[in-house]
C-alpha cells in the first residue's frame, strides 16, 4: 500500500502544512513559558514578595491578616506576567512555584493559617461552667427528691 504521490491533492498538503505549523508554533510557546515564564515570575514576582516578607515580622508570617495582601499581589503578578507572555494561567510552573513558596514562608503554619491556641478565657470559660453547675443543680435535685419519698406513689 504504496503513497502515490499523484494522489495528494493541494487541499492536503496545504491542511498538512497547517497542522504542522500549528504543532510547531504550541511546541515554541510552551516551551518559551517553560523557560521565560518561570525565570521572569521567580525574578520579579518572587524577589517582591521576599521583600515583603522579610519587612515582616517572621511571627506573623502565619497570620493571614497580615499576609492576605501581598500573597495576593504574588498571585496577581504571576497572573499578569501569564497574560502578557501569551501563556495559559494557571499552570504546572505556577503550581511549582506556589509549592516552593509554601515551603519557604508557610512551612510551619496550621492549614487554618492560624497558630493553634485556646480560645480567650471570656469564650472559655462558660463552655466549662455551665456542664458543670448544670451537673451539680442535677445531682441535688436528685439527691432532694430521693429525701422527699413520702409523696411518691
Amino acid at each position: 500500500m504504496a503513497l502515490d504521490c499523484a494522489s495528494v491533492t493541494s487541499k492536503q498538503v496545504i491542511v498538512w502544512f497547517v497542522i504542522v505549523v500549528c504543532a510547531a508554533y504550541h511546541l515554541v510557546s510552551v516551551t518559551a513559558c517553560s523557560a521565560i515564564y518561570e525565570h521572569t515570575i521567580d525574578d520579579f514576582c518572587l524577589t517582591k514578595f521576599q521583600m515583603d516578607m522579610e519587612a515582616l515580622d517572621q511571627r506573623l508570617w502565619c497570620s493571614w491578616e497580615d499576609t492576605l495582601e501581598m500573597y495576593g499581589e504574588l498571585t496577581n503578578c504571576t497572573y499578569v506576567i501569564a497574560i502578557k507572555m501569551d501563556c495559559f494561567w494557571p499552570n504546572r510552573l505556577v503550581d511549582k512555584f506556589f509549592i516552593h513558596v509554601h515551603r519557604l514562608y508557610f512551612k510551619n503554619c496550621s492549614l487554618s493559617g492560624r497558630l493553634l491556641q485556646d480560645p480567650p478565657n471570656h469564650i472559655l470559660g462558660p463552655f466549662i461552667l455551665v456542664p458543670v453547675l448544670v451537673t451539680l443543680l442535677m445531682t441535688a435535685l436528685v439527691v432532694w427528691r430521693s429525701k422527699r419519698s413520702e409523696g411518691i406513689v
